[in-house]
Formats: C-alpha cells, sequence, structure tokens
C-alpha cells in the first residue's frame, strides 16, 4: 500500500532561512551599520518556554539577524509589562517584537492587551488586533501569523491545488485555527471551520481536500477521518508516554500519524513539520520589517501631500494669509518627511519638538545639497529674505517635487512687539500659524533667557559672599558636611583639577589650597555677562545692581541686552548634540579675575543646571509653510550682535531627513557681509559642512536706495524715486549688489540672485540686474513672485538652485583659524566690506592683548556692526571702497566659540519706537484669536 508523501517543515525551513540570510546580506550591503533587529519578551522562566526562546534566538543569528532576549521577573506587573513593549516599539534599532506565550507571572496579566500594546509593524508573530484584521479582509501585506502562514507554504509545496479545493480547519483557534481559515480562504478554498460544537465532524473531515488540524488533542483525528488522497497539515504537539524512548515519552500531533500516512497524498510528520515552519515565518516576518525599515532610509522620495494654495487679487495682509489655510497636523507632517512617533514631541497639533536622536538613526543615509539664503545691504524694512527662503523650499517641495526643508531663526519677541514685526515671511510664502512662531514657540527663547540670568545671579551672588566671608568660611559654607559626610560635587572636583589640586577629600586642602579653591577673584570692572529680557527696552541698557540695604554697599553698573543676543543662544545654535552644548556652556567666560585669567561657568559652578534649563530648548522645532512644506526653526542669535544663523543641529537633522538628492535652505541674517560670512566662517567652520550655493535676495527699492534714493522710513509712505521706474538710480546701487555677489564667490560658492519682486517694478529694472549680476560672476539671476504666488512664484528660481547644486563642490572659508585676531578682521573687512583696513581704539587694543594672551587667539571673529551699510556707519549707502572701520571693543564668547569685534555704536538692547506694533496687537475673547500681528 502506497503511504502519503512527507511534507518536511524542516526541509522548507532551511530553505526559507537561506533565501532569508541572503536578503539581509543584501541590505547590508546597501546600508553597512544596519542589523535587522528581534526582541523576545519573556516574563518568568517556564524551561519549556525556554526551549522556544533558544530556539528563536539560534535561527535568527543564524539569519543575521541581532536577537536579544529580555527576561523579566515574575513579580512584573501588568503595567511594567505594557512600558517594557513601548520602550521597545520606539526602539529604531528592533524591527521585531515577539512576547513569549504563556506569561509565567505572580499578578494578573491581560494577555490580548499584552500582544495589542505591540506595535503593528513590529509585530511579528501578527497577533495583532490590527493585523489579525488585515489577514480577515485579504489585506496580506502586513504580519500574518506564523504558523498558519507556514502551513499555506506547507501546502504550497505539497502540490494541490488550494484554489477551488474543500479546505477543513480543525480548532477555531486566535492563533492557528481562525487565521489559517482565513488564509485559506483568501487563497480559493472553499473553507470550513469544524470546533468542540461541530456536529458530524467527522463526516465534514471527510469531506476535506485540505485537512489542517489544531484542535489540541493528542492522535484525535484518524485514519478513518481523512478523504483519500487528501492533504493533512498537522499543527498539534503533544506529548505521550512512550516506554521504548529513553525519556519515557515522544512527541505526536493532533492526528493519528501511523494511520493517516495510509489514506492520504502528503502529509507533516510531528515533529519536523509545521514547527520548524513557525520560527521560519517569524524570521520571514522580521526580515520583513527590517527591509522595511531599510527601505525607508535608503528611500530617496517623502510621500509628501501639499496645502494647495488659492492665491487672492490684491494680496491680502499676512495674517488674514496665514489664517485662510488650514495646517496639516504636524504629527501627519512628521510621517511624511520620515520621522518616527518616538521622535517627536508634541506642542499641541501645529508644532513639535525633534529629538535629536534622528541624527544616529539616519547616520547611514546620504546628505542633502546645503543652500545658505542671504540678502543684499537691506533698508530699514527689509528686502523679503525670509520669504524668498520660505517660497523658495515651498517651489522645491511642492512643485518640483524635491525632499525639501528650511531652516529658520525663531524670531525675538522684542521687534514682534516693536517695529519690525514678525519674521514668518509674508504674502503666500509664510511659515504657518504665525502667531505660534512669533511668539512663545516652544518655550526655547524663556529657556534661554531663564539659564543666562541664572548665570548672572550666581555671578553677582559670588562676588558679594567673597566679598563677605574669609576664606574657611567661605570654604566650609562650599563644601558642606551633610549628615557627618563632606564631599565635592562632580563640578568642584573639575575645577580642583584645573588647579592642579590632585585632592578628593575636602578635608586633605591645605588652607593654602582653600582659599585658592573657594575664592574665584573676580574682577568687577571685567564682567562681561549681561542681564537678559525678550523685549524692547532702552531703560535696561544701563542700570545699577546691588542696591539694596541687604548687598552691604556692593554695586556696581549693569545692562541688559535683548535674550537673542544672549551667548548661550549662540551656543544653541553651534552646539552639535547634548554633551557639545554642555561642554561649550562650561566655556563660557563671564569675567576675567584680578590676576586677568578668565572667569568660567564652570568656575562658579553652574554648567550642569544650565544644561538642565536649555535640555529640551537643544531640539528643534517642526512648522509648517503655507503649503504644507516642512520647516526647522530653531535658535536666534542676531546677526548685527551675534553670528546669526539657525541652529547646526537643525540643519543636520535636515540634511539626513531630506537625503542625499534633497535640499536643505537656511537663512543667513540681514546682507551676505554679516549673516553668509558668519554662516561660512563660524557655523560651517564649527560643523564641518559645506554649503552648495548662496541664494542672494536683492529688490529694486535696496538698489535704488544704495544708489542715492532718500531714505527709507519704517511706517513713512516711500518716495516715488522708489514707485517709479527710474534706471539712472538703480544703475547707481549697483554696486551694493556686486560686492555681495563677490562676497558669495570669495567662499567658492555659486551665487543665484534672487530678485523679489514688488508691484511698482518694472521689467527694464529687472533686466538691468539680471544682466549685471551674471557679469559680475552670479550663476543665475531670476526674478521672483512667490509673495503674491506661493512657490509657483519661485519655481525658476527653484530651477536655478538644483542646477547650480550638481557640481558645486568648491567651498572655501575666508581665513585660516591660525591667523591672528587682527589680520582676521582685516580679511573680513577688505573681502567682506570692501575697507582698506581695520583701526582699533585704546579700548580695543587692550582688549585684543588681553584675549591674546588668555589663549583666545585661534578663535574665528564675529564681526558686530551695522547691518544697514558696508561700513561701520549706517547713513553711508552704496558700496564704498578704502575706508577704515574702526573697532571699540572686544570680547570673547569662548562658549560659543568666537571673539567679538564691537565696530560703531551697535546696541545689544533696542528700544521701542514711538509707536510701536503693540497699540495693534489683542486678543478677541469671544473667538480667541489674536489680532494685529503682521
Amino acid at each position: 500500500m502506497s503511504q502519503a508523501k512527507l511534507i518536511s517543515g524542516t526541509q522548507v525551513a532551511n530553505e526559507i532561512r537561506e533565501s532569508l540570510k541572503q536578503k539581509v546580506a543584501d541590505i547590508k550591503e546597501d546600508l553597512p551599520d544596519f542589523n535587522p533587529g528581534l526582541c523576545i519578551v519573556q516574563v518568568g522562566g517556564r524551561e519549556d518556554s525556554n526551549v522556544y526562546i533558544r530556539m528563536k534566538i539560534k535561527a535568527a543569528k543564524e539569519i543575521g539577524i541581532e536577537a536579544q532576549h529580555l527576561q523579566l521577573p515574575r513579580t512584573t506587573t501588568e503595567i511594567e509589562l505594557l512600558d517594557k513593549i513601548n520602550s521597545l516599539n520606539n526602539d529604531p534599532n528592533i524591527h521585531g517584537i515577539i512576547v513569549q506565550m504563556p506569561l509565567d507571572c505572580d499578578t494578573k496579566i491581560d494577555s490580548h492587551k499584552i500582544t495589542d500594546a505591540v506595535h503593528p509593524d513590529k509585530d511579528v508573530d501578527g497577533l495583532h488586533t490590527m493585523n489579525e484584521g488585515r489577514v480577515s479582509i485579504g489585506d496580506l501585506s502586513g504580519f500574518m501569523p506564523c504558523t498558519p502562514w507556514g502551513c499555506i507554504e506547507l501546502i504550497k509545496r505539497s502540490g494541490i491545488q488550494m484554489a477551488g479545493a474543500n479546505a477543513v480547519v480543525l480548532g477555531r483557534s486566535k492563533i492557528v485555527g481562525t487565521p489559517a481559515a482565513e488564509l485559506l480562504k483568501w487563497h480559493n478554498a472553499t473553507v470550513t471551520v469544524c470546533h468542540s460544537k461541530t456536529k458530524n465532524i467527522e463526516a465534514i473531515c471527510r469531506t476535506a481536500d485540505i485537512l489542517v488540524v489544531g484542535i489540541g488533542v493528542a492522535e484525535m483525528v484518524k485514519g478513518s477521518w481523512i478523504k483519500p488522497g487528501a492533504v493533512v497539515i498537522d499543527c498539534g504537539i503533544n506529548v505521550k508516554p512512550d516506554p521504548t524512548k529513553k525519556s519515557g515519552t515522544r512527541l505526536v500531533g493532533d492526528v493519528d500519524f501511523e494511520e493517516a500516512k495510509l489514506v492520504a497524498s502528503a502529509i507533516t510528520p510531528v515533529p519536523g513539520g509545521v514547527g520548524p515552519m513557525t520560527v521560519a515565518m517569524l524570521m520571514e516576518n522580521t526580515v520583513r520589517s527590517a527591509t522595511k525599515a531599510a527601505f525607508n532610509l535608503l528611500k530617496k522620495s517623502w510621500e509628501l501631500a501639499p496645502l494647495t494654495l488659492r492665491p487672492a487679487r490684491p494680496v491680502p495682509s499676512d495674517i488674514v494669509i496665514a489664517r485662510s489655510q488650514t495646517p496639516k497636523d504636524i504629527s501627519m507632517l512628521a510621517k511624511e518627511i520620515g520621522l518616527l512617533g518616538n521622535e517627536v514631541s508634541l506642542y499641541g497639533n501645529k508644532k513639535a519638538k525633534i529629538a535629536l536622536s534622528v541624527m544616529d538613526r539616519l547616520k547611514s543615509r546620504g546628505d542633502g545639497n546645503y543652500v545658505v539664503v542671504a540678502g543684499i545691504t537691506p533698508t530699514p524694512l527689509g528686502e523679503g529674505k525670509s520669504t524668498t527662503l520660505i517660497g523658495l523650499v515651498q517651489a522645491l517641495c511642492a512643485h518640483k517635487q524635491k525632499n525639501a526643508v528650511a531652516c529658520m531663526r525663531q524670531p525675538s519677541q522684542g521687534p514682534t512687539f516693536g517695529i519690525k514685526g514678525g519674521a514668518a515671511g509674508g504674502g503666500y510664502a509664510q511659515v504657518i500659524p504665525m502667531e505660534e512662531f512669533n511668539l512663545h514657540l516652544t518655550g526655547d527663547i524663556h529657556a534661554v533667557t531663564a539659564a543666562n540670568n541664572l548665570l548672572a545671579a550666581q555671578l553677582d551672588t559670588r562676588i558679594f559672599h567673597e566679598n563677605t566671608q574669609k576664606d574657611q568660611a567661605l570654604y566650609d559654607r562650599l563644601v558642606p558636611r551633610i549628615k557627618g559626610e563632606r564631599k565635592f560635587s562632580k563640578i568642584q572636583l573639575r575645577r580642583l583639577e584645573r588647579l592642579g589640586i590632585n585632592k578628593t577629600d575636602p578635608d586633605s586642602l591645605t588652607p593654602e589650597e582653600m582659599g585658592k579653591f573657594a575664592r574665584l577673584d573676580i574682577d568687577p570692572a571685567t564682567i562681561m555677562w549681561e542681564r537678559v529680557v525678550d523685549i524692547n527696552d532702552r531703560y535696561l541698557r544701563q542700570i545699577t545692581v546691588g542696591q539694596s540695604p541687604t548687598e552691604k554697599g556692593f554695586t556696581r553698573t549693569a545692562s541688559f541686552s535683548i535674550s537673542v543676543a544672549s551667548e548661550i543662544m549662540a551656543v544653541l545654535a553651534l552646539a552639535q548634540n547634548m554633551e557639545d552644548m554642555k561642554t561649550r556652556l562650561s566655556k563660557m567666560v563671564v569675567a576675567f579675575d584680578r590676576k586677568g585669567n578668565p572667569v568660567t561657568a564652570d568656575d562658579l559652578g553652574v554648567t550642569g543646571a544650565l544644561t538642565v534649563l536649555l535640555k529640551d530648548a537643544l531640539e528643534p522645532n517642526l512648522m509648517q509653510t503655507l503649503e504644507g512644506t516642512p520647516v526647522l526653526v530653531h535658535a536666534g542669535p542676531f546677526a548685527n550682535i551675534a553670528h546669526g544663523c539657525s541652529s547646526i543641529v537643525a540643519d543636520e537633522i535636515a540634511l539626513k531627513l531630506v537625503g542625499s538628492e534633497g535640499f536643505v535652505c537656511t537663512e543667513a541674517g540681514f546682507g551676505s557681509d554679516i549673516g553668509m560670512e558668519k554662516f561660512c566662517n563660524i557655523k560651517c567652520r564649527s560643523s564641518g559642512r559645506n554649503p552648495n550655493a548662496v541664494v542672494l535676495v536683492a529688490t529694486v527699492r535696496a538698489l535704488k536706495m544704495h544708489g542715492g534714493g532718500a531714505p527709507v522710513t519704517p511706517g513713512a509712505p516711500l518716495n516715488k524715486q522708489y514707485t517709479e521706474e527710474n534706471l539712472e538710480l538703480l544703475e547707481k546701487g549697483l554696486p551694493n549688489l556686486l560686492q555681495h555677489i563677490s562676497n558669495g564667490c570669495s567662499f567658492g560658492l555659486p551665487v543665484i540672485v534672487a530678485i523679489n519682486r514688488h508691484s511698482s517694478d518694472t521689467d527694464a529694472e529687472h533686466e538691468l540686474i539680471k544682466s549685471a549680476a551674471v557679469k559680475a560672476g552670479a550663476f543665475a539671476a531670476v526674478v521672483c513672485s512667490h509673495w503674491s504666488d506661493g512657490g509657483a512664484g519661485a519655481s525658476e528660481l527653484a530651477d536655478a538652485v538644483i542646477k547650480a547644486c550638481e557640481n558645486s563642490k568648491n567651498f572655501k572659508l575666508l581665513y585660516d583659524s591660525k591667523m591672528s585676531l587682527l589680520d582676521k578682521m582685516n580679511t573680513i573687512a577688505q573681502k567682506m566690506y570692501g575697507a582698506a583696513k581695520v583701526e582699533l581704539t585704546e579700548t580695543a587694543q587692550k582688549d585684543l592683548e588681553k584675549l591674546t594672551n588668555a589663549g583666545f587667539g585661534q578663535l574665528p571673529i564675529c564681526m558686530s556692526k551695522t547691518s544697514g551699510s558696508l561700513t561701520g556707519d549706517a547713513s553711508v549707502k552704496g558700496a564704498p571702497k578704502g575706508f577704515t572701520l574702526t573697532v571699540n571693543s572686544m570680547y570673547v564668547s569662548s562658549g560659543a566659540g568666537f571673539v567679538v569685534a564691537m565696530c560703531g555704536e551697535i546696541s545689544k538692547m533696542p528700544g521701542l519706537p514711538t509707536r510701536p506694533c503693540i497699540y495693534d496687537i489683542d486678543l478677541n475673547t469671544e473667538t480667541g484669536e489674536i489680532e494685529g500681528l503682521f
């Protein structure tokens, strides 16, 4: 009598494993640092579970999957287990999660709740309700339950056609019977499910061309139940006494194998049938999940759905335009650009913070093209640099289907409530919601303010305590005995190390060492650290502190700056990670001691506290444009008194998110002589990044001003010179544009001139600018109408940027860091401003010598000068040559990593005008809408 063909699960499983091994190798060829990850979670320590776990781990390692076994104690509670699973859900290195059942625990845990806690995208067991639901409706693209899927693979290898066959599934368990029936149905079999309440079960089984058995009763199905020639898949595994075996037992299935093999045409053995297939399909699901993750890393195009613009005529106010567009939910935008759920901290549904861990997850992805948007020397009204940045990115992303991110600074509230208004762009090229953007956003500037003022408070307090205490008393208070124990804090140990005192026991210091440790001996005349507030307040430009009787007469003249002028803001913008930020904060010099040595934030003991205040502020903020394209808003250093660029971490995250064929467009404050110069010489020197192109924003209005036009005054009507065609006046102003084009070329970058169209401009005026720009070496010069038309109005600009970046690899810095501070200043003044030389006042000369002697000579220079002129005098327009630039004073921002040279009268605290914007700003208490912002 012929016997059934054995369907070897072991053999098929081995074939699948070999195939998976190759798939993993293929992934690693594209992503060498990528490893598929599987985590098996076990509660308790049942030995039968341990056997299965060891089997899974062994199979995973053979394939190339990094498998880890997370074993939790029997005392684990449901909430603790859910917390562990949530952590694994959020781990980008884990692609598959298995919760080993049954749970061996002392407390009651709902197993269904646990399996549903595993994210559907990592549920490689296929037991999540969502994955089960997909199977039930015929969507087989998700994770299928491993045992039923293994059964289907074995049936395929039996040679029988499932389509049209009668299939009987014996058992309706969630893990085997029910999903097996669904899979058979979607393979076009006619399926009957039998269970404990089914009548005439034997007769029904005899109708089956395919019989799948998972009933959990040893050898229940006899040969008489089986239709001759049927295919039998036995999913059962039971232990049966067998005195002939050394163990005294043997494994059997739910089918009486010896009887069934005489009737069936093909049958799976137990063991060696379905069992190995379950593990193989588990590995298949894990590799499928890892492949999807790898694909997302390699994916070159986002699946981003732009928002539709419907430009109105005449163009309404910025606030009306902003409110006419409904922004996407920010979590949707985050997903579109490739961010994971745990990398996004939502602040409502229109803004979010992005975790720095994104950089590590995407480290193997190529970097995008890096474009800086700068401008010519602006009028007091501004020339639309932020608007152009937004319009360009809307064009690249929404119209050219390129991955593109705009990186912008967070605006200070000073200008928002002063005269300039907001900084969200304008017209149909804006960041929305503009109210959120221009006001508190996520509180980063407030965090900078708090950190800055904590350091200021500690500085003055330390001077006070040193003035009012003897060495021993001061030392005892700095290193107190608590519960009989006395020890140095970590930051105090660092100070001891800097002082060359190699001791860790506070009681072992000599009186001389105690005094050296306890006294910073700050010279109040050298204090460089100012308190800050994020509003314009002219009466804080010079104040006296310490006038209360409690301060015992220790007063000093001091001042406030606006918050964005704080060195901490520059540190936030230049830090590359949390550790780098902490190191930079520790190095900030607040004053010098009476011997001329720098006193740092670390000496004052505040580094850790500052880092804690700024921990969340280091994460960039995600917002969107009017066309639903991504914007990263982060940090806000002023360009005339600091380095004027958004953060390095925002740019780094964006460069990874867009990938090698994408574009990151970032802005640099004011004209190229200020913001772009510092972007290159300070920011790119610090980050090591090489930009690919410069977009230089110009307007007919600004060039006419530089040609000798009437003064441009905010709030006053424009002279008719600006609203009527005047080619002669425009031509006289062109040298300013040419100097800025030269500035970009000095860094080896292609310069694209973006002429921001105003309604009174004429074609002849535009043609004059374009012709002069190209003759001067610009890569291209294009007219843009993004203010009135959104991204569509910057389409030609986007094309020019794409083309300019194709072979742009000639970036170079303007000067070597080893040059003297004076030579660096001369290089900047001569090449960027057109000056003959810099001249130092007596004060600046002393500052220069002090900073050089203190070891700061190799830092880059941050020139703090007026934005209204290429010279140090805001009233001088055009592009004068051969002038002398006066440097009045110098100080170090050693945490930020540059030396500041103050040129001319630059105030770090703006004042309010006679009629500030606050007159128009109001809250509609009925609708909750903010009114009057622009």
